[in-house]
């Protein structure tokens, strides 16, 4: 389906490790994110995707599909992480949304602590991951979605010792200017114009954005 209905453009695709335990952390742009995720590498992906989708008529079939762990949204879900730990454990990939929801307007939204704890527990490895074009394709106030040009883009591995060096704070904060770098080449490269970020890391207002 993905291939059909969007033109889908891959970078870094090598960066991806061919075994261990993996955490691919992405933004979200779109509900078919795990999708754009999953079709261009081999490895096969574990997904988290909070509780409530599962009761979606045409997505919990989807979602139930995808080894997916539900998780509670809004509260520290003890019984999800326990999950997500053991199958880091087991050497799995597990893709993320550390944004926690589709964004409104297509930009990243800054980072929260909270992803270390994953990496110090099971020593996995972290994938940054970009999906850039898929909120164009299908935003969130469009009820279906339409064909269009997507980039996904898979950022340079970065160790579990060298996040817990860094510390919780400063790795999200790490994270975001990473996906946002790489949202900007991925724009770039498509004819796309760059989102604008504030020095302070606060989304800027871009009043030339073209409509969705």
């Amino acid at each position: 389906m993905a291939y059909s209905l969007f033109r889908i453009r891959t970078y870094g695709r090598d960066n991806i490790p061919a075994k261990g335990p993996l955490l691919l952390l992405s933004n979200h742009q779109s509900y078919i994110d795990p999708l754009f995720c999953q079709v261009p590498i081999r490895r096969r992906l574990c997904y988290v995707a909070r509780d409530s989708l599962f009761a979606v008529r045409f997505f919990g079939a989807l979602v139930s599909t995808l080894r997916t762990i539900p998780i509670r949204r809004g509260q520290a879900d003890i019984h999800a992480m326990k999950q997500i730990i053991a199958r880091l454990k087991e050497g799995d990939a597990v893709c993320l949304y550390p944004e926690g929801t589709r964004t409104p307007d297509g930009r990243i939204e800054t980072l929260k602590p909270g992803f270390s704890l994953l990496t110090r527990r099971t020593g996995a490895t972290v994938v940054p991951v970009v999906i850039d074009g898929a909120f164009e394709c299908w935003p969130r106030h469009r009820k279906l979605p339409r064909p269009g040009k997507v980039a996904v883009s898979y950022g340079e591995p970065i160790r579990a010792e060298e996040i817990d060096r860094m510390g919780d704070r400063a790795f999200a904060e790490e994270l975001t200017r990473i996906l946002r770098q790489m949202q900007r080449r991925c724009r770039l490269d498509m004819e796309r114009r760059p989102f604008e970020y504030s020095p302070n890391g606060q989304e800027n207002p871009d009043p030339n954005q073209e409509e969705q």
